[in-house]
């Protein structure tokens, strides 16, 4: 059996949770999947000096939380691979913003788009602060029927853990919706928590933390399915 490998795209910290969780629970889905995955770390400043050298090799993608990254510009070049050549991508809390950034960007037609946390004068901020951060808490989050979130989680409820203060700029949803981007995970107000392109094999983004259920030993259902994603046709 090949190994799969996974690019994880940040700035790694070993005292940072989600980074800690990330291969936790990379290695729990592969385990309950039968499946061998290789998860490399690949600092964004790597991706923006030479994409090639740093993500020629890999077979699917994560952006990691903890921004703001190093390098924004080769996170984002990162992301945007994913998405160009349908190799399966998940972005977590940081993942999340970066994704909405590069689809406003490069899709949307939204040249100037941007994040409040590091340029707060900017014209199109497609990322702005939360009406109330979110911390080292948890939430409800719910998915729209019909949706692969809902396909992965169910339609019940699902408690999940946050570490950010930043998401999306309500303003910018309707654009962003007719560009092809689709929200598909709220919280219990309707605050979007979660997006997906529905015409990629696998691209989803969420503003919760999912990976964060391995450190309490369990398997996180989204990372089980970008798992089953990345290692299709692999065995």
């Amino acid at each position: 059996m090949e190994p799969t490998f996974i690019a994880l795209v940040g700035d790694h910290d070993p005292e940072v949770a989600a980074h800690r969780a990330i291969p936790k629970a990379l290695g729990l889905a592969a385990l309950s999947l039968g499946r061998t995955v290789d998860a490399v770390w690949v600092a964004t400043e790597r991706v923006a000096a030479d994409e090639e050298e740093a993500l020629g090799h890999v077979d699917a993608v994560w952006c990691v939380p903890a921004s703001p990254y190093r390098s924004a510009e080769g996170a984002l070049a990162a992301i945007r691979r994913a998405r160009e050549r349908g190799m399966p991508f998940l972005g977590t809390c940081g993942g999340f913003q970066h994704a909405v950034i590069e689809f406003a960007r490069n899709v949307a037609g939204i040249a100037g788009a941007g994040h409040a946390e590091t340029e707060p004068e900017g014209e199109a901020l497609v990322i702005s602060p939360l009406a109330c951060a979110l911390r080292e808490v948890g939430g409800q989050v719910s998915f729209t029927e019909g949706s692969r979130l809902y396909g992965i989680y169910g339609p019940r409820p699902v408690e999940e853990e946050y570490m950010c203060g930043y998401g999306l700029n309500p303003d910018f949803r309707a654009q962003l919706e007719a560009a092809g981007l689709r929200f598909t995970g709220f919280d219990p107000e309707g605050a979007v928590r979660a997006m997906e392109l529905p015409k990629h094999p696998f691209y989803v983004a969420t503003l919760f933390q999912p990976e964060r259920a391995a450190l309490h030993g369990r398997t996180p259902p989204l990372v089980r399915a970008f798992v089953h994603a990345a290692t299709t046709g692999k065995l």
